[in-house]
């Protein structure tokens, strides 16, 4: 019979409702023992107790307790672009926990920008703003005119929901010399030749000059990365994935990040190198510096990850599409790289045995994808690579068969049912292929390794929404859009929690509550496996553990 550990052994043994683990070996239990940051057991509160030492502590008695959410797909400008003037079309909850409405028609946007313009004291400073979401408006646009009824002398920079395409004013054109002399893709120009103010994708939107350095800089600060993770805390999420928008060979940010989610942070952080900002460094350089750059991982800050991205955003129009395209019959989308250089870019960071992950959104450059994984491959085996498909909406049951094949993982944007699905009904790809969309039904059927994301701040942070998209697959109109894709309450929670530590190679880390695994916890007010399905995203979150240190969310008592 085992002894009881002595008082000084650092034992807590949290007593909870409920402990749903998502480890098979013993699926729940009523509470947890945590020593060091790390899971020791579950069981009984008073048999853990007696078994380990330590102390009972009941702060969490009436809560519900699951692995700490694993969002594999977001970026860090969902904290700093709280610095900026909100224009969604849905309501949105800031960091702090305060609400913001929606601007619901274009005149409420117009008037947010002009509250926003009285503000500004220094004419000379942008007025910068984010959410815009045109597809709202069927028929109008915002461009270049409308705001110009905001201000004709200061530069304004919008940028849309997607983060693929922004709108600019005259001013602003104006002072960066967008004319009608202007010759770049992703500018489109009204009859008379002049640019419409619509800046598609980031080649184009770079033409903004410094509103569009000023956006993404202030980005960059200590607060905006504290936002990140008070945003993270209070939905649940332990573990943060920084898809792609930082510059990983600049080593002032690698020390800024590490400097601070290593101190006190209420997440992990899994940080991708952007690699489409790698201007006159080869990708084989960027690789061999990557491979390095892993080496300074810690537990709370993971490097030496890829992002590289093949087309733009569904809703925007910049995705590519097979036949029969788009729906609207508007022009097939961009290609953010060339489908023929695609291969020989990922090639330099596959043989570095770095993990690749490439938004591709359309069936199209999915295929692309496929071929050059296949290609490379071929070329240079790696075995468990995990090179995996960020977003994959219109991926087909042959692409789905292929990624397996493959050895890939799907990541898939299942909240577009509910911010976008009527939409893609009627405008974007019709009835039929929107039934199909984040097909994930299809992918588990098939054996695919499944996560499911938010893109954050393109749809709200949120790991219970993501699973409450994947479940019920509902539009705001009440259609159930693609009922045979619907997946079960604990399938779309494997796939927030342990699903998304395989894709980031932590699964023996986070996940589930396991013992040595981190002490990372999602704390609810409700059980998710007793409440309606329909009720899952209604949930509040307490807020998080994470290595044994709780973080109650913003409103909560601690």
């Amino acid at each position: 019979m085992s002894q009881p550990l002595p008082e000084t052994s650092g034992t807590t043994v949290y007593a909870a409702r409920a402990v749903h683990t998502f480890d098979p070996a013993r699926a729940t239990a009523s509470a947890v023992a945590v020593r060091d940051g790390r899971f020791l057991a579950v069981g009984d509160p008073d048999d853990l107790v007696a078994t380990y030492g330590g102390t009972l502590d009941r702060t969490l008695a009436d809560k519900v307790l699951l692995p700490g959410f694993v969002e594999a797909h977001c970026h860090k400008d969902t904290g700093g672009l709280w610095q900026y003037t909100y224009v969604g079309y849905e309501a949105r909850t800031d960091p702090d926990g305060r609400s913001w409405p929606g601007c619901s028609t274009f005149d409420a946007v117009v008037e947010r920008l002009r509250e926003a313009d009285s503000l500004l004291t220094d004419p000379d400073e942008p007025l910068l703003a984010w959410g815009l979401d045109p597809i709202f408006w069927p028929g109008e646009r915002l461009d270049r005119r409308q705001l110009d009824a905001v201000s004709t002398t200061r530069r304004i920079f919008v940028i849309h929901s997607n983060m693929h395409l922004a709108t600019v004013n005259s001013a602003l054109m104006e002072a960066e010399g967008i004319t009608p002399d202007t010759v770049a893709e992703g500018v489109p120009k009204d009859a008379s030749g002049w640019p419409l103010g619509e800046l598609q994708e980031f080649p184009a939107m770079a033409l903004a000059g410094a509103a569009f350095r000023s956006f993404f800089g202030r980005q960059r600060s200590d607060e905006a990365i504290h936002l990140f993770g008070k945003s993270a805390r209070n939905v649940g999420i332990t573990t943060l994935t920084d898809l792609g928008t930082s510059n990983l060979l600049e080593e002032t940010i690698v020390r800024q990040w590490a400097g601070i989610v290593d101190h006190d942070f209420p997440t992990r952080v899994v940080m991708f190198h952007g690699a489409m900002q790698n201007g006159t460094v080869s990708d084989e350089t960027c690789a061999a510096a990557l491979a390095e750059l892993r080496k300074q991982s810690t537990d709370h800050l993971r490097l030496g990850y890829v992002k590289l991205l093949l087309d733009g955003s569904i809703q925007g129009g910049t995705a590519r599409l097979r036949w029969p395209g788009f729906h609207h019959g508007g022009p097939n989308g961009i290609w953010l790289i060339p489908p023929d250089q695609f291969a020989d870019r990922l090639a330099p960071y596959h043989r570095a045995g770095l993990q690749v992950h490439t938004h591709a959104n359309g069936d199209e450059a999915v295929d692309v994808l496929l071929d050059a994984v296949a290609e490379v491959q071929a070329a240079h085996p790696m075995p468990d690579h995990r090179h995996t498909v960020q977003h994959c909406q219109l991926t087909t049951p042959g692409q789905y068969r292929r990624i397996r094949a493959l050895g890939m993982c799907a990541n898939i944007f299942s909240n577009h049912a509910w911010f976008w699905g009527d939409q893609h009904i009627s405008i974007t790809v019709g009835p039929d292929r929107a039934a199909r969309m984040n097909a994930a039904r299809t992918a588990l059927d098939l054996g695919v390794p499944l996560s499911m994301h938010s893109d954050s701040p393109v749809t709200p942070l949120g790991s219970l929404h993501v699973a409450w998209a994947a479940v019920n697959r509902l539009t705001p109109s009440g259609v159930i859009v693609g009922p045979d894709e619907r997946i079960t309450v604990a399938e779309a929670l494997q796939a927030v929690t342990m699903g998304a530590a395989w894709q980031l190679r932590m699964e023996d880390e986070v996940g589930s509550i396991s013992p040595r695994k981190f002490a990372d916890l999602a704390i609810l007010e409700a059980d998710p496996f007793e409440v309606d399905p329909m009720e899952l995203r209604d949930i509040p979150v307490w807020g998080t553990m994470c290595g044994g240190v709780l973080h109650p969310a913003a409103g909560v008592g601690g």
